[in-house]
């Protein structure tokens, strides 16, 4: 199956982490918001998983003010 015939779900497998990272650096949502120059809305959508993509930019730039890799913000979990 081509790429672009692969249906898309609902549901993803892909796991955000962010609000455990947050916990981990006592940071809020709201100053994550204002260092990476995001809005608090974009980052919640983010934060609940519900976003469909992220920017190499925007991950880049959570990554450098949580002083973390992607790895770490991101996770695979299989069926």
């Amino acid at each position: 199956m081509p790429k672009d015939d692969i249906p898309e779900t609902d549901t993803t497998r892909i796991v955000v982490k962010l609000d455990d990272l947050l916990h981990e650096r006592r940071m809020t949502l709201t100053e994550l918001a204002e260092r990476v120059d995001l809005t608090l809305a974009n980052l919640s959508i983010l934060k609940t998983g519900k976003a469909r993509a992220i920017r190499f930019s925007t991950l880049e730039a959570i990554c450098r003010e949580l002083d973390c890799q992607p790895g770490d913000l991101l996770g695979y979990q299989p069926d």
